[in-house]
């Protein structure tokens, strides 16, 4: 029984040490350099003497990064992986949250370390990464290890502002880790195409996969998603096999013609998570690779990554949404109206329990107890489950279909609505690249954001009187370039509701 992830990394190791594990454009590591240098760092941090408490590290997106965070692990501590673009109020923020005592940063983040004017100690990986491997230390610290332990805490966007660190032991990532690399038959032939920045969970399942089966995996420059034709060449440039990308990724390759230029021959697997993947999209994807496994995942960061899978095995219409079908393996999934399970048809709030489940969030014991609660469906021993806030219900082949955030659900003109359920309707529109919905509480308008020149504002009402009640219909429409994106890569709706708060001001 794996009981740590760096057992993952040492089995590894041994098998293939001169294979590379992880690869940047400038930087390549083998799994023994990756052993070599995590061991390192992790013998440099024995000396702050602390266990199961926070490292943040601030490094650029670089296979070194990993070997630091693996660091982290080999002291007995966790990591807190921080961008050193984001703003410096939301790193700040993540800072007083952990009270690190350490910050470990490369030499190209000094200037942004300087910046935040952190009162701890600030250490830099190329000054320890070669330090001498205390071997001793380093099993004492293995030995009392268990696998409740931390491994990591990601941050999310919390809804006042502040971000909430979710906390992930090692027995819920290993338990990811099994499931995944077996569901999609990773093995060491893999090459994987890593989209997802280091502090998104989505790129978590990409590391420990290739820690497991000694994968490799290829970390895409981040600018070459806003140039699809070249992020394509450099998937075929990098033989590049298997791609677990957010929805946005595969719709700007799509929009722009790319896939009727470069067809990369060598993707096998193509899976997408961390929003909604239209299906019209997805289409335009099947349509050049008829073979390709494809799979759409969903998991909210605390219940690790990913909780639900859907292998696609029938044809879908533009206009019909893709499911988020099952539940993962030792993963339960329900449904919830009030305290009681929704029948099928039924929407009700999207639950989860297993061993997938976070502990909670570091330092905020209130946000913890209102959104992991006792088990309705079960009065008689605790038992912790995760309301994560999303509308789902069940199809009539019983998988399960997300529909929408429970904050994306508006009540207009007497009518509950689904924002979601527009937005589906106007992705499905063949001029429509993308279309956003949101909200405008103090007028009362449903406002529709969407990219597509040729596709005028009377030409979507036309088409979506065949889709939608009238009730439904966007109040307001606004042609956009490009959509906003977060740093995860995902549509930025913050940045498009404070674009129309102030063409209303």
């Amino acid at each position: 029984m794996i009981r740590n992830i760096l057992e993952y990394l040492e089995a590894t190791a041994v098998m293939l040490p001169d294979k590379i594990a992880f690869a940047g454009k400038e930087e390549a590591l083998s799994f023994q350099e990756l052993l070599d240098s995590s061991k390192g760092v992790g013998s440099f941090l024995l000396r702050y003497e602390k266990r199961n408490a926070p490292v943040a590290v601030m490094m650029e997106k670089t296979p070194s990064s990993i070997a630091a965070f693996l660091g982290c692990v080999y002291s007995g501590n966790f990591y807190t992986p921080i961008d050193s673009t984001m703003p410096k109020e939301r790193v700040l923020s993540i800072l007083n949250t952990l009270e690190p005592q350490v910050l470990l940063i490369d030499k190209k983040s000094k200037k942004a370390a300087e910046y935040l004017e952190y009162s701890g100690e600030v250490i830099v990986f190329e000054e320890i990464c070669e330090t001498e491997v205390d071997e001793e230390a380093l099993r004492k610290i293995r030995e009392s290890a268990i696998d409740a332990d931390p491994l990591y805490a990601l941050f999310t966007s919390g809804s006042t502002g502040i971000p909430k660190g979710v906390v992930i032991t090692h027995h819920s990532v290993v338990n990811l880790t099994e499931w995944y690399t077996e569901t999609f038959d990773i093995t060491q032939k893999e090459i994987i195409g890593n989209q997802a920045p280091f502090y998104f969970d989505s790129s978590v399942k990409d590391i420990y996969a290739v820690l497991k089966t000694g994968a490799t995996m290829e970390i895409i420059p981040k600018q070459l998603f806003s140039f699809p034709m070249k992020l394509m060449e450099y998937v075929e440039e990098r033989q590049v096999n298997y791609i677990d990308w957010v929805p946005s990724a595969f719709c700007i390759v799509a929009n722009t013609g790319t896939l009727e230029k470069v067809v990369p021959k060598t993707l096998k697997k193509i899976a997408f998570c961390g929003e909604i993947m239209p299906t019209k999209q997805y289409n335009m994807w099947l349509e050049k690779y008829p073979h390709a496994l494809f799979a759409n995942i969903y998991g909210p960061t605390e219940a690790t990554v990913d909780c639900t899978y859907y292998i696609v095995d029938r044809e879908f219409a533009d206009d019909e949404p893709l499911p988020i079908g099952y539940p993962c393996r030792n993963t339960d999934i329900f449904i919830l109206n009030g305290d009681r399970l929704a029948k099928e048809g039924e929407t009700g709030e999207l639950c989860v329990r297993g061993r997938c489940l976070a502990p909670g969030y570091y330092n905020n014991p209130e946000k913890t107890e209102e959104a992991f609660i006792q088990n309705p469906l079960n009065p008689h021993y605790p038992e912790k489950i995760y309301k994560t806030g999303d509308v789902a219900k069940y199809n009539e082949y019983g998988e399960i279909v997300f529909l929408a955030r429970k904050d994306h659900q508006i009540k207009h003109m007497g009518h509950r609505i689904e924002l979601g359920e527009i937005e589906a309707a106007v992705n499905s529109i063949d001029l429509v690249e993308s279309g956003v919905c949101i909200y405008h509480a103090d007028s009362q308008k449903i406002v529709l954001f969407y990219c597509g020149k040729e596709a005028t504002q009377s030409y979507i009402l036309k088409k979506l009187r065949d889709k939608v009640p009238k009730y439904m219909f966007p109040n307001v429409m606004i042609l956009l370039e490009e959509m906003p994106h977060t740093l995860n890569g995902k549509i930025d709706r913050l940045r498009l509701k404070e674009y129309y708060d102030k063409t209303v001001d």
